[in-house]
């Protein structure tokens, strides 16, 4: 939404950040009690959509797989479409978005060059890319989502109000243009 407002005043650049970097299963009783958690940021103002875990899908084994695959969209210059799909098919429809399928269903729903994508979620460049960002965040303390890095230096964690970082970017381009 902001870089629409503020258009090329304003560069975001999405990374990886593996919450849960390993694969293991977990099961699915107590994974729909901590989807509960999930109300909490869907009561705040500009909030997505969230549903606690109401389908049968298993859980999500691990991040790596929807890391490469929203990778894999950028690469068809469609990561803005890929990745809001994909975080729709998860925290609101529920959606195990490891699944290949799933995520093959996701890519084609965006129209995406199928073959082309799959072809992509097997490229090592992808997942050494993915590995990376996660690396990096490490290194600079962050440890959980959402944070954003402002000029590359200042971390704000957690889920902000818009208007919160439309304040954060309001301030950094005074500065940047002399305005202070």
């Amino acid at each position: 939404m902001l870089e629409k407002e503020y258009g090329d005043r304003l560069a975001v650049e999405w990374k990886s950040f593996l919450l849960r970097p390993y694969a293991s299963e977990k099961p699915l009783e107590k994974f729909r009690r901590y989807t509960q958690s999930w109300m909490i940021p869907a009561g705040q103002a500009d909030a997505g959509d969230f549903r606690v875990w109401a389908t049968d899908e298993p859980a999500p084994s691990h991040s790596v797989p929807p890391n490469v695959a929203v990778k894999a969209a950028a690469r068809q210059g469609a990561f803005d479409t890929f990745h809001e799909s994909i975080m729709r098919a998860y925290f609101q429809e529920n959606r195990n978005v490891t699944d290949t399928t799933t995520i093959l269903d996701i890519a084609a729903a965006c129209g995406l060059d199928c073959e082309r994508f799959e072809a992509d979620l097997h490229d090592e460049a992808l997942l050494r890319s993915v590995l990376a960002d996660h690396n990096e965040a490490m290194e600079l303390g962050i440890t959980g989502v959402p944070t954003v890095l402002v000029d590359g230096q200042v971390p704000i964690p957690g889920a902000q109000d818009l208007n919160f970082y439309r304040h954060i970017v309001e301030k950094r381009l005074a500065i940047a243009e002399g305005r202070k």
